[in-house]
């Protein structure tokens, strides 16, 4: 029970600092680039992919990460808050019922390419600036 408690804490924590920053960087995407197309959420989750890629190279390097807190604060609180698949799939959901289908199949095959391609990418150079070796 300790040990669940433990990594509770560890998620909670990333959790609370995940929230707040998809909040805040999806809001300065949105009025940077407008908000006809839910550009803020898609550079939250390619970010996010990228960044959940990066740290997958680092866990795969022996003893790098304090394992399992580590990944417990990052990976599962910070970036399971930060990321938005709810927001993703209403969006493209409002996208259809407003009758823009392409924007909204633009949004699925734009967001699918780009977080496939920003988690291989965060997991290359993680591995590679961690000295993992080839990816």
């Amino acid at each position: 029970m300790q040990d669940v408690l433990h990594a509770l804490m560890w998620v909670a924590l990333g959790s609370a600092l995940g929230g707040p920053s998809r909040y805040f960087v999806s809001g300065v995407v949105g009025r940077h680039v407008g908000e006809t197309f839910p550009w803020g959420t898609m550079v939250v989750n390619v970010s996010g992919a990228f960044v959940i890629g990066f740290v997958a190279a680092a866990a795969s390097i022996d003893g790098l990460l304090p394992m399992p807190s580590a990944w417990h604060l990052g990976a599962t609180g910070f970036l399971g808050a930060y990321t938005t698949v709810s927001s993703f799939s209403l969006q493209t959901m409002a996208l259809v019922r407003d009758g823009q289908i392409l924007k909204a199949g633009g949004n699925v095959a734009l967001s699918l390419f780009l977080c496939l391609s920003a988690v291989a990418l965060g997991f290359g150079i993680g591995a590679f600036s961690l000295g993992a070796g080839p990816a």
